[in-house]
């Protein structure tokens, strides 16, 4: 790991003056799992780790280090995977430990407000309390906070059903790059009064303010679920399959695929059988919502589907449970493997298949020793790379996979974020103008550019 730069003693005495003493942490024993991202792929090095309790607080950290041209890296849970949320050019960390909470609740309109560092989980828990439900859930939900969703626009197992962080956002609170407080909060189901400028902030990976609270819609909680692997000798017969469950499952939910070496890797990892047994080609998860029993349902749209080589179906929490477990720890028994390159890509439906076809070998040819492991949210188009077998910094690999995304009209970022890992090939997707038009309101909200600088832009 890098050295950490010093902290300027006055700054270090500016900051101590906004957050206090206790706040202000620059122990290199106590910083040091700051500086490194979940995966172990992306390691930094900071000064400083500053937790502020407040928006004012913020604000003034954000002054301050402005004033003394110190970047800043806002980070949440730190759960992400491209190196975005990590000091990797000597950054201090802004951390949103402090700022978490679920504050309001409006049971009547489905309407609840949290801070910037409260987990997904809380904020489902506390939906729950108030009979809805939290339309956005991933694996990484008890320790993924919401300002670290609204920063990357977090999709995860629901999309399909609810959409992304993007449609659950109705406003935020945030500290622009100027230090002042930009509060957005207020805004209404339907307010179409000037610039959406929470939406704006959402995806802009911190690089715009720093996100202190959101206000965030929520979905009605449906009793009634049922679950499936379906098994296919392929991933265009699975494609296909998604496509009429779509169309004819009312209350899909999730639509989840993988392959069947990924589907060993974890049986292997949790001691368990697979789900279906022997793997097939490719397991798709399914599951449904609703009032009242789904097992039916979700029988009759399977058996409208053409392909399947092998069914279990899961009506019961337990065996749901059971069969989300092996999808949930995919990314946890990969990195068993080493530190994974992991790309977050989507597709067009027309080209998912081909692209799932194809990737291995694209990798094959760059890197012989690499193992590829692909699986993802088949439901809207979302694949997860991941590549083991190669160093960390060997970038051939991601050129590879991207360059097929980028030919088969796909984006490079799903819904991770662009970090420091896909700079270069946002720019060949978004192109000259649209990279322009964010660097100019990137010099709007954060004329100094102090935040997050290297991530992006």
């Amino acid at each position: 790991m890098p050295e950490a730069p010093a902290l300027d003693p006055r700054l270090a005495r500016a900051l101590v003056e906004v957050v206090g003493a206790d706040h202000l942490l620059t122990d290199p024993d106590v910083t040091a799992g700051a500086a490194v991202d979940w995966t172990g792929r992306f390691r930094g090095a900071t000064p400083a780790v500053v937790r502020p309790g407040s928006a004012a607080e913020v604000a003034g950290v954000v002054q301050r280090c402005a004033a003394e041209g110190v970047a800043l890296v806002p980070q949440g849970g730190n759960t992400g995977l491209v190196g975005g949320s990590v000091p990797l050019a000597g950054e201090v960390v802004l951390s949103s430990a402090r700022l978490a909470g679920v504050g309001d609740v409006d049971p009547d309109g489905g309407r609840i407000t949290a801070g910037a560092g409260t987990s997904i989980a809380a904020v489902q828990a506390a939906a729950a309390e108030a009979g809805w439900a939290y339309g956005v859930d991933w694996a990484a939900r008890d320790t993924a906070t919401v300002g670290g969703s609204v920063a990357t626009d977090a999709g995860g197992l629901h999309v399909v059903a609810h959409g992304s962080t993007r449609a659950q956002l109705l406003g935020v609170e945030a500290v622009l790059g100027t230090g002042e407080v930009l509060d957005d909060l207020g805004r209404l189901e339907k307010d179409a009064t000037g610039y959406d400028l929470s939406g704006l902030l959402c995806g802009s990976e911190g690089t715009l303010g720093v996100v202190t609270a959101a206000r965030l819609r929520l979905v009605p909680a449906l009793p009634d679920r049922a679950l499936a692997a379906l098994g296919f000798g392929s991933w265009a017969d699975a494609v296909t399959a998604v496509g009429l469950l779509r169309r004819g499952l009312p209350g899909l939910e999730a639509a989840e695929a993988h392959g069947a070496a990924e589907a060993a890797l974890v049986a292997g990892h949790l001691g368990a059988s697979p789900a279906l047994d022997p793997p097939p080609a490719v397991t798709l998860l399914v599951g449904c919502a609703g009032h009242g029993d789904q097992v039916d349902a979700l029988a009759a749209a399977v058996d409208g589907l053409a392909g399947v080589t092998g069914a279990a179906v899961a009506d019961d929490g337990a065996r749901r449970a059971a069969l989300w477990r092996h999808r949930e720890s995919m990314t946890e028994a990969i990195s068993t493997l080493g530190s994974p390159h992991k790309m977050d890509v989507s597709l067009p439906a027309d080209a998912l298949a081909g692209f799932a076809e194809e990737v291995p070998a694209r990798i094959a040819a760059v890197a012989p020793e690499a193992r590829t492991w692909l699986f993802g949210h088949l439901g809207d188009g979302n694949l997860h790379v991941n590549v083991t077998g190669v160093a960390p910094d060997d970038a051939a690999v991601d050129d590879a996979v991207l360059g097929l995304v980028l030919e088969r009209r796909g984006s490079i970022s799903a819904e991770h974020g662009v970090g420091t890992a896909k700079r270069r090939w946002a720019a060949e997707q978004r192109g000259p103008t649209a990279m322009a038009a964010m660097a100019a309101i990137k010099a709007a909200l954060d004329p100094a550019g102090i935040l997050n600088p290297a991530v992006l832009l």
